[in-house]
């Protein structure tokens, strides 16, 4: 790989370099950043720095020059890892995925988009419907998950505010048969609130900016986003993209992914909804709260096809049941109704961004698949999840999104570090340990059951009476005052960059993040109350109705208490991981090089501290001294026993690993391997690159000789059937002429002057046949078989007159149309007299040209004599 590239891009995988040690490192990243080389190998990990222009390094001459491929021919890219991946998943029908990992900014997205369209590009090469259209539906999806799941932050243009993990299904011929998307955690509190510069969901700006004047219309909206109080903090916040377009790319995309004309019309009168929402204020009369200006809560009940009365109740009143079963309306103070109508907001983009993944699900699922007829159906995921984060002010969101990294982090850990090492120790490979940094102190201070603060929040937020932020906050500094993670004002009082009964500081692995705990129980218990569910539920939109089920319960149903969202989110990042756990991982390490989002801008401290805790000086180090490759020996026998004379096709030695180590030796790689109990050790990529290169020239010579071998076979099957065909014929065609001569002998016998006529018409016939020579019989079995018989009315297939009896007195007994062929044979007569017993036939000759004629034959004991009608 090394003469791939130039040196002055400097070494295109860090594992090359002369020394590992961070200044290297840094040194060779910040030479290709600068050199425009934003991709460099750690063995099958990608660094990736994000770049902030367009390159032109993606394109389909790009595609073809890497698929196909093995991971180390060509300079490193994205498309190398995704068709390692695909490769992978195709050769050894074994399940991968590509994990996207990186802050917020670095490139995630982006990199998840183009291997998305690499897999699309390299795949269903004969163009069949079916697979096309899965293909769009995939490609698509991620248009409109990025319009209802980004977001404009400080960071990023174009920030994924939730979590995205999407299974794409091949089947056995490696074509994508279908997919399904995972999302985690959407930032809800976005829709009602945005730090400084930053944007509310591109959605809501994409429908206000490129709506058309009709839909505008419908939804009562008008084009200024700054008219609205959920979108006039990002109203003047400019982007790199433009809003209008990308709204007529979204309606496109809902329509190929097949929504409907009634169900896009929902999305959008959903959009509206929440905006009207936010400009809904409430007074007081000092008994009672009131909504100011009735229009708006005339367009929410339109836009939502409710009744208007039921809207104004429900923002204004609270159902309750009281102890005895009594059912009360109780009403809500300004601040109360203030925050349902948010927390109202917020559900409603949520469900409906959880309905939208569910509907986009149900088209990309794979249908009708058996197992046993379409076979193994293979797996590649791709993750493209949210980046660790570090904002002026860390809220809810930030927590959980950062012990989402950790989990990754860990995962990484667990994969490409911890159980590569144990593992040579377990196969006795002799191995120098690497130390590293493992992480999971910081996973167990947020998750350990009893201990952990999620657990300390579940426990305030179900404890009875008035319960606050504060006094979580005090129970959090009493139970992990002592963790070497975890500090706050009260248990370090001298660090003022932090605040009293307000700050928390956790010592992530990507550096120390301080939380403000303000709003952390009312984020985790996620109140709503049940009047907005039971409304959404009675409209009349079906689309609605779908999304809040739990709206048929009567106020009086008791119902359990539901998982708070810390916990719903601590269980759906666990079982996303055990199911990245279960496949074989491959990494994008995304990097961000500047906060100015500048393309010639390097900033060293800013990379170092990713560098450093992303783990990846660690990596290189243990790639460095380990082995790229490993494989049991069964498995590397089966894929490479062809390449040498003695295991092919089998081999008769006493052991797998006996026969491995021939085809090791057989190739000269002895000194870059390693064996152990039961695999096969490959230090270098290039030894595998020259066994899968001799591996590929083979396979057409073997098949050459498996199609040879059984067209053979099947010519001879042929052949044989062929010459059984000739067989039957030709005794056939024997049985024919005998069986006309045996009539004509049964024909004779039977005549009535066959006791005076001397010899059978049989012994005459053969007294001529004899006097045929050999050669001239195929020619005659061919002419009697193709006569048809002899024809006419005559008694038999013969006439013999009697003796003394002269044939032209016979005349009359030949039918019309023979008299000529008897007055032909009367000349002949007179010419030649016959002398005694002539046998007289009527037969049709046929020529060469199969052409027939009437001939009329006379066969005596001296001579044979033939007339024709012409």
């Amino acid at each position: 790989m090394a003469e791939l590239e130039g040196l002055e891009f400097g070494k295109s995988d860090f594992v090359l370099l002369d020394e590992v040690i961070m200044e290297q490192f840094m040194e060779n990243l910040k030479l290709r950043f600068e050199k425009g080389r934003i991709y460099t190998f750690i063995g099958e990990v990608v660094v990736s720095v994000n770049p902030y222009k367009n390159m032109d390094i993606y394109g389909t001459e790009a595609i073809e020059a890497y698929r196909g491929r093995e991971l180390y021919e060509n300079p490193p890219h994205l498309y190398a890892v995704a068709d390692a991946a695909y490769k992978a998943m195709k050769r050894r029908a074994k399940d991968t995925c590509i994990v996207i990992s990186g802050e917020s900014g670095a490139g995630k997205t982006e990199a998840s988009k183009y291997i998305m369209q690499y897999i699309a590009a390299i795949t269903n090469p004969s163009q069949r419907a079916e697979v096309e259209s899965v293909k769009n539906v995939l490609l698509k999806s991620t248009c409109v998950l990025e319009a209802f799941g980004n977001a404009k932050t400080n960071r990023n243009d174009n920030s994924s505010r939730f979590g995205k993990y999407m299974d794409i299904n091949f089947n056995f011929n490696g074509e994508p048969t279908g997919g399904h998307i995972n999302n985690y955690l959407l930032e809800k509190s976005r829709v009602i609130q945005q730090q400084g510069g930053e944007r509310n969901f591109h959605s809501f700006y994409q429908v206000l900016r490129g709506g058309s004047n009709d839909l505008l219309g419908s939804l009562h909206l008008e084009k200024d986003p700054a008219i609205y109080s959920y979108t006039r903090e990002g109203a003047a916040s400019t982007t790199s993209s433009n809003d209008s377009s990308n709204h007529k790319a979204v309606l496109s995309a809902l329509k190929v992914i097949g929504f409907t004309a009634k169900e896009i019309d929902s999305i959008y009168k959903i959009l509206g909804t929440i905006l009207h929402l936010g400009n809904l204020e409430f007074e007081s009369d000092g008994e009672s709260v009131q909504v100011v200006g009735a229009q708006l809560v005339n367009h929410i009940a339109e836009l939502t096809r409710t009744d208007p009365d039921d809207v104004s109740k429900t923002l204004l009143y609270r159902t309750v049941a009281t102890g005895g079963g009594e059912v009360i309306d109780k009403g809500h103070s300004e601040q109360e109704a203030s925050y349902g109508k948010d927390a109202f907001a917020k559900a409603l983009y949520e469900r409906l961004f959880g309905w939208i993944v569910s509907r986009i699900n149900t088209v990309i699922e794979v249908k009708g698949y058996n197992p046993v007829l379409h076979g193994k159906n293979t797996v590649i995921g791709v993750l493209d999840i949210y980046g660790f984060e570090i904002f002026d002010n860390n809220s809810f969101e930030q927590f959980c999104i950062n012990y989402c990294n950790e989990k990754l982090q860990q995962l990484f850990i667990e994969l490409i570090l911890r159980q590569e090492q144990d593992e040579y120790q377990r196969e006795g490979i002799t191995w120098q340990h690497i130390e590293y940094f493992n992480n999971q102190i910081i996973v167990d201070l947020v998750e350990q059951p009893h201990k952990g603060i999620i657990s300390i929040l579940d426990e305030a937020c179900l404890s009875v009476g008035k319960v606050t932020d504060i006094i979580c906050l005090e129970s959090m500094d009493t139970k992990l005052g002592q963790h070497p993670h975890y500090t706050s004002r009260k248990l370090c009082p001298t660090d003022k960059s932090m605040e009293f009964h307000r700050d928390f500081r956790i010592r992530h692995y990507a550096g120390d993040v301080t939380y403000s705990v303000e709003g952390f129980l009312d984020k985790n218990k996620d109140p709503l109350f049940q009047d907005f569910k039971r409304l959404m539920y009675n409209s009349e939109d079906p689309v609605l109705k779908e999304m809040w089920p739990e709206g048929k319960l009567r106020i009086t149903e008791v119902t359990k208490r539901p998982l708070t969202a810390a916990t719903l989110f601590k269980n759906s990042i666990i079982a996303l991981v055990d199911k990245l756990a279960c496949k074989e991982p491959y990494y994008v390490r995304c990097i961000k090089p500047n906060e100015m989002k500048s393309p010639v801008l390097f900033d060293d401290a800013r990379c170092h501290h990713q560098v450093a805790y992303l783990g990846l000086l660690e990596n290189v180090r243990v790639r460095r001294a380990g082995f790229a490759y490993r494989q049991p020996y069964a498995r590397f026998l089966q894929r490479y026993k062809m390449t040498c004379e003695y295991t092919w096709p089998n081999h008769l030695m006493a052991t797998d690993q006996e026969a491995v180590k021939a085809i090791i030796d057989h190739h000269g790689f002895q000194s870059d391997v390693a064996y152990g109990h039961t695999k096969l050790f490959v230090r270098t990529p290039r030894s595998l690159f020259t066994l899968e290169q001799e591996r590929a020239a083979l396979i057409p010579i073997l098949v050459l000789f498996l199609q040879k071998v059984w067209r053979g076979a099947l010519a001879r099957m042929r052949c044989r059937r062929m010459r059984a065909v000739y067989t039957i014929m030709g005794r056939y065609k024997r049985f024919k002429v005998k069986a006309h001569f045996w009539e004509v002998e049964r024909s004779s016998t039977a005549s009535p002057s066959s006791c005076t006529a001397g010899p059978s018409p049989w012994w005459w016939a053969r007294q001529v046949i004899k006097n045929i020579p050999p050669s001239d019989m195929p020619e005659v079995r061919a002419k009697v078989a193709g006569s048809g018989g002899p024809t006419g009315r005559t008694h038999g297939l013969g006439l013999r007159p009697r003796l003394g009896e002269r044939l032209p007195q016979q005349r009359q007994r030949f039918p019309p149309d023979q008299h000529t062929l008897c007055a032909h044979l009367q000349r002949a007569e007179e010419q030649r007299p016959v002398q005694q017993h002539p046998v007289l036939w009527f037969v049709r000759k046929m020529n060469r040209f199969n052409k027939s004629t009437d001939r009329a034959l006379l066969i005596t004991d001296q001579t044979c004599l033939q007339a024709g009608a012409s």
